[in-house]
């Protein structure tokens, strides 16, 4: 069971990301979603980190889903999908609207400080323009994990389509 989520995380729930991830959470803004109980699955992140940008907006922290999409990759899925990508005009005009939706949640999540931050230092353009984890071409999928945080934390087609595919959300207690 998935739960959509928009809080702050809690001492416990950091020592649990840290956990999962092998190493203290940087740039943690949120928790984007949880499973049944109650452990933390995407994170949403800061989009400036260190001072650099930073435009994965949501991390998949879930070591279950870890693993099976690993999996998946290894098996040629991204190489699947951007073969379907090319021939499915109305998938790949879904998947643009994903990566459309990522930028405006991006700057939705953004506090003012953040947008003057971010335009001082010339950072506009590469997060109105990089798409789900960074991608600039919107055509191609990088990154399966990338996909699936969104998906979790928002909507995104392609984590749909895993989850429609291979059912990884049967996966989470």
């Amino acid at each position: 069971m998935l739960t959509r989520t928009r809080h702050a995380p809690s001492a416990s729930e950091i020592d649990i990301i840290t956990c999962q991830l092998g190493r203290a959470p940087r740039g943690l803004e949120a928790i984007a979603a949880v499973d049944g109980e109650g452990t933390p699955l995407a994170l949403r992140m800061a989009p400036i980190l260190n001072g650099a940008p930073f435009p994965t907006l949501y991390w998949l922290c879930s070591e279950r889903l870890k693993v099976e999409i690993s999996h998946l990759e290894a098996a040629g899925v991204i190489k699947q999908l951007e073969q379907r990508l090319q021939e499915d005009p109305d998938f790949l005009a879904a998947y643009h609207q994903s990566h459309r939706d990522y930028i405006a949640e991006r700057w939705e999540w953004m506090s003012a400080e953040q947008k003057a931050d971010i335009e001082r230092r010339g950072y506009t353009q590469v997060l109105t323009e990089r798409g789900v984890g960074g991608i600039a071409s919107w055509d191609q999928v990088r990154c399966l994990h990338t996909q699936y945080a969104h998906h979790l934390g928002s909507h995104n087609v392609i984590g749909q389509w895993l989850d429609d595919t291979y059912q990884l959300a049967s996966c989470l207690p």
